[in-house]
């Protein structure tokens, strides 16, 4: 099947086992409930299967198998009834609002289970931002209720606008928001906007949008695997393989992380260039470790302009490493960046 358009705006360890359920709660009358226990796809179905010859057939629940799901808590939720909490809000669905009380029997057939996936994957990845600090030593990191829109938009692609601030996921092929990579990387928009409002007005600043949003996929469904025990049998470095079985050949892809694209590969497309933004984030990742890496890369952000350069932005997050950990560190980011033939980066 012809490749369709990249999606975005104008945004690596492994293990077995479900989600571990919360402590019952006592009988205390002020005691909190028990968060809902929700059916959702571990990453995506590529990725915890290893099967690359899996089809959308059509939102047909057969098309994937069942050991592709686990069970996790529905965590932040505010108490209203709906899939709306700390972090995440489904505004608005198609097929009807999916019921709390039966966010454990969804499958991939049901409408509802896209809003289960986007509000948990939403959440998860905010948590994350969270427990590198940010929101608490750190600036927060789009800590807000981020709204969520499924299958309201009729085209196989999705995007986050900032006109509303929320991320809209559409449908057609694998429906966007199945893929949890899909919806964290629009999460990645989402963040670069709320540090730097209107980020991505130059091609060189779409692109690190879209390389970010990437890379955050990949750092948060891998976090994700690592904490739940989920089996990861697909390439990490490979982006939404599951949303790319209708328009990619096997290995799926929609994109990479880990390519060989130096700063004069550049074709002026965001999502292209992107590949060699976040093949630096990866290897300032390799060189320092997750959790480093990833607080000086998101604390960089603060400082990019909405227009900003890769040399500026490399810049940028070169300081931001010296002054949160030293020579050492900032050596390690900028020999990253050299790789990548960036340019006054020496």
């Amino acid at each position: 099947m012809a490749r369709r358009i990249p999606r975005g705006l104008i945004a690596v360890a492994s293990a077995t086992a479900t989600a571990a359920l919360l402590a019952p709660a006592s009988a205390s009358a002020s005691a909190p409930a028990a968060a809902p226990q929700a059916r959702i796809f571990m990453v995506n179905p590529v990725q915890s299967t290893g099967d690359q010859s899996l089809t959308d057939g059509k939102d047909a629940a057969s098309a994937v198998p069942a050991g592709a799901y686990a069970t996790a808590a529905l965590r932040n939720l505010d108490g209203s009834g709906s899939l709306s909490g700390r972090w995440a809000a489904v505004r608005s669905d198609t097929g009807g609002s999916a019921k709390l009380a039966d966010v454990g029997a969804y499958d991939r057939h049901d409408d509802q289970f896209e809003q289960v996936m986007a509000y948990f994957w939403v959440n998860e990845a905010q948590e994350y931002l969270q427990g590198l600090g940010f929101g608490s030593e750190l600036p927060g990191a789009n800590d807000r209720v981020q709204p969520v829109r499924i299958n309201q938009w009729g085209a196989d692609n999705s995007f986050f606008t900032d006109k509303k601030a929320e991320i809209r996921f559409g449908k057609g092929g694998v429906d966007d928001a199945e893929d949890a990579e899909v919806i964290v990387h629009e999460y990645g928009h989402a963040v670069h906007n709320a540090q730097v409002p209107g980020f991505g007005t130059s091609p060189e600043a779409g692109a690190i949008g879209e390389a970010f949003g990437d890379y955050l996929a990949v750092a948060v469904g891998t976090n994700a695997a690592a904490r739940h025990g989920w089996p990861q049998k697909a390439d990490p470095a490979c982006v939404a393989d599951w949303d790319a079985v209708e328009y990619s050949a096997a290995p799926h892809c929609l994109r990479r992380i880990d390519g060989t694209k130096v700063y004069a590969d550049r074709v002026g497309e965001v999502h292209a260039d992107g590949e060699i933004w976040s093949r630096a984030l990866l290897d300032i990742r390799g060189a320092l470790g997750a959790r480093v890496a990833d607080r000086v890369i998101v604390n960089a952000q603060f400082g990019f302009a909405p227009d900003t350069s890769f040399t500026d932005a490399a810049r940028r997050t070169i300081a931001t490493a010296q002054s949160m950990y030293g020579t050492g560190a900032a050596d390690a980011v900028r020999a990253a960046f050299a790789a990548r033939q960036i340019p006054g980066i020496g």
